[in-house]
């Protein structure tokens, strides 16, 4: 290793480290691998990849929202929370409490754990992490909320991203960043 230039072997420990970053905080490129799969509202039913993507978890969704509506979408982490996957959620306080519709409710009384971000003036991510340190993970990200509107009225975008373990190892990572910022959903009322 002595004969690599200093910013290769920087990123190369960072890396091996699994910081993912440079040392002037920068994110270091990750591997293009595994498969991407796209898809495009109002024409396809993004709504269902998402259903089935939550339907192949086998030990754990992490979910950020901003919006969440979309009953279809909530009755498949309660469905997957029934099968013994690990389930938790992120959620903007303010959607949560002033959105019309909010299925948020319907998953804390699954017992899903819901956690409610309150440091930001919008906690606007639409992730799912689908069994980050597993064989298959799958990170599922883009601008569709999780809402019906999302689906049906809106121009939208979301891509799976699967077997991609570096990638979904850094969105765990910055999961539970936010994690770590944000209320349980019965303080923050």
């Amino acid at each position: 290793m002595k004969h690599l230039p200093r910013v290769v072997l920087v990123a190369a420990l960072s890396l091996a480290s699994g910081a993912g970053f440079a040392q002037d905080g920068a994110a270091l490129p990750m591997p293009a691998t595994g498969s991407v799969q796209v898809g495009f509202t109002p024409w396809d039913n993004v709504e269902a990849m998402v259903v089935d993507a939550i339907g192949e978890a086998q030990r754990q969704v992490l979910v950020q929202a901003f919006s969440f509506t979309s009953r279809p979408i909530a009755n498949a982490l309660i469905g997957a929370k029934r099968r013994g996957v690990d389930v938790q959620v992120l959620a903007d306080r303010t959607q949560t409490f002033t959105g019309e519709g909010n299925r948020i409710p319907d998953l804390v009384a699954a017992g899903i754990p819901v956690m409610l971000e309150v440091r930001y003036a919008s906690a606007h991510n639409k992730v799912m992490i689908i069994d980050a340190t597993g064989r298959d993970p799958a990170v599922i990200t883009g601008s569709f909320n999780w809402t019906r509107a999302a689906q049906r009225q809106n121009a939208e975008n979301v891509v799976i991203l699967r077997r991609n373990r570096p990638l979904a190892e850094a969105y765990l990572r910055n999961w539970k960043r936010h994690r770590a910022d944000a209320l349980p959903y019965a303080a923050a009322r």
